[in-house]
């Protein structure tokens, strides 16, 4: 498949064939709304055998396997493989503090939802790219089927990074707006002054197949910094002043590593799938073995 190259920077030509063998995992059984392109774990309705179980009082008589019974002289309903499809919603984190690092953490997260959303795509699953924080106006359709690919790829390459910084709210208003069961993504450096726990239990309440994403930049993860300086919060602009030490950037990591190991221990407590990734780490890197490992593609 050609890329154009205004969107090249999001899906690198040689990453495609890569997403094409792939497809997203859900953790558990939603009906969908189509036949789709995907196996499904439930017994339905199709042409492919999958197995036999014993009759109960209320099944459908149409399934029962009567050449069976005469041999058996016990009823046994046929099942067949079902093919379904899937909700996939990525949600981007779009506040200011998303626009830091190089590459920025704002870009990693548009990279990573297009991939992500192209699997799907190739699967026809209905896909929604979800920017957090900014207008309803903003948000994107669904979309699927390959010949959506453009469209979600343009749609990410316009989005700006300029939200509003309540994690909550945004999420909310999401979860208000999206009635559809399925896989959510949720990619944030969860940098919120007012927490992110309430949003996770917002998206845990919508009984969907909940996965967080923690971006953040080495820069960030690593600081290389020295001397007197006035830090600026991109957010709401609160000033501090620090001197930088070896004792001070010490206290920093030890802060930063117990942030992301609380974001770990509290999405492992209800049932999400959590990973912290660095800007440095390559997407394709992420998905074929970090993300292949937690259950979400194969």
């Amino acid at each position: 498949m050609k890329v154009q190259p205004s969107t090249a920077t999001l899906l690198p030509p040689q990453l495609l064939a890569q997403l094409e063998r792939m497809e997203l995992v859900s953790r558990k059984i939603f009906r969908g709304r189509m036949k789709g392109e995907r196996r499904s774990r439930r017994k339905g309705q199709s042409v492919e055998f999958a197995d036999f179980r014993n009759y109960v009082p209320g099944d459908d008589l149409r399934f029962i396997d009567w050449n069976l019974y005469a041999r058996l002289d016990k009823l046994f309903l046929k099942l067949f493989q079902e093919e379904e499809d899937l909700h996939f919603y990525a949600l981007i984190d779009c506040s200011p503090s998303m626009d830091f690092g190089e590459p920025s953490k704002f870009l990693y997260a548009r990279q990573l939802a297009a991939a992500l959303g192209y699997i799907g795509l190739c699967r026809s699953d209905r896909v929604k790219i979800e920017p957090l924080g900014l207008p309803v106006a903003r948000a994107a359709p669904a979309l699927r089927g390959r010949g959506s690919l453009w469209r979600m790829l343009s749609y990410l390459e316009q989005l700006p990074c300029s939200g509003t910084t309540d994690l909550t709210a945004a999420v909310k208003s999401f979860c208000l707006r999206n009635a559809g069961k399925g896989i959510v993504v949720l990619i944030s450096d969860l940098m919120d002054k007012n927490g992110y726990e309430s949003a996770l239990r917002a998206l845990i309440a919508r009984d969907l197949d909940v996965y967080v994403i923690q971006v953040l930049s080495q820069a960030e993860i690593d600081p290389d910094l020295k001397g007197d300086l006035r830090l600026v919060d991109v957010e709401d602009q609160a000033v501090t002043e620090v001197s930088v030490s070896p004792r001070l950037l010490d206290k920093y990591r030890r802060t930063l590593a117990t942030f992301i190991e609380t974001a770990r221990a509290f999405s492992a407590r209800r049932g999400i799938s959590y990973m912290m990734t660095s800007t440095d780490r390559p997407v394709e890197r992420l998905i074929s073995r970090y993300l292949r490992q937690r259950g979400l593609v194969r």
